[in-house]
C-alpha cells in the first residue's frame, strides 16, 4: 500500500517556529550520541519546500 502524502500549510512565523525546533531537537540528539539522518531529511525537505500562498475564507 502507498504512504499517503501530508500538505501542511504555515505562515512564515510558523515556518521559522517549526525549523528552529527541529534544529534544537537535532542538537539534542547530538548531545546525547544519538544519530540525526531522518532529522537532517526532515529540515532539508522543509526548508526547500515551495512556498504557495492561498487565500484562506473564514465564514
Amino acid at each position: 500500500m502507498k504512504n499517503p502524502k501530508y500538505h501542511v500549510y504555515l505562515t512564515n512565523e510558523e515556518r521559522s517556529e517549526v525549523l528552529k525546533s527541529l534544529i534544537d531537537l537535532k542538537n539534542e540528539m547530538i548531545a546525547q550520541g544519538k544519530y540525526t539522518d531522518v532529522l537532517d531529511e526532515i529540515i532539508v525537505k522543509l526548508y526547500k519546500a515551495r512556498k504557495k500562498n492561498i487565500k484562506v475564507i473564514y465564514n
